[in-house]
């Protein structure tokens, strides 16, 4: 059974930084292209960053200069690494797992920014 597990959120003040992490059992990470997307209530679920099996990455341009995305396929791990945070950044964020044949979702982790 395949699980993406989302850790790392919580409550941070404006200019504060998160590092999340997405762990996964069930698949072999490095096959797949790994994303993070948020979604925010009364808003469309939109891509935030994405990382390629070769590492290419890209990002929203409201995150660009902010946020860092990496993975470690020895331990099937992708990281969101979150600067200077401001209140826009406050959403549900959720890790996806996809390749030409699947696509996967883990359940989300709550990131709330107070200004």
């Amino acid at each position: 059974q395949v699980q993406l597990r989302e850790s790392g959120g919580g409550l941070v003040q404006a200019g504060g930084s998160l590092r999340l992490s997405c762990a996964h059992s069930g698949i072999t990470f490095s096959r797949f292209t790994i994303g993070w997307y948020r979604q925010a209530p009364g808003s469309q679920r939109e891509l935030v960053a994405a990382i390629t099996a070769g590492l290419g990455t890209n990002y929203a341009d409201s995150v660009k200069g902010r946020f860092t995305i990496s993975r470690e396929n020895g331990q099937n791990t992708v990281y969101l690494q979150m600067n200077n945070l401001i209140p826009e950044d406050t959403a549900v964020y959720f890790c996806n797992a996809k390749n030409t044949w699947w696509d996967y979702w883990g359940q989300g982790t709550q990131v709330t920014v107070s200004s």
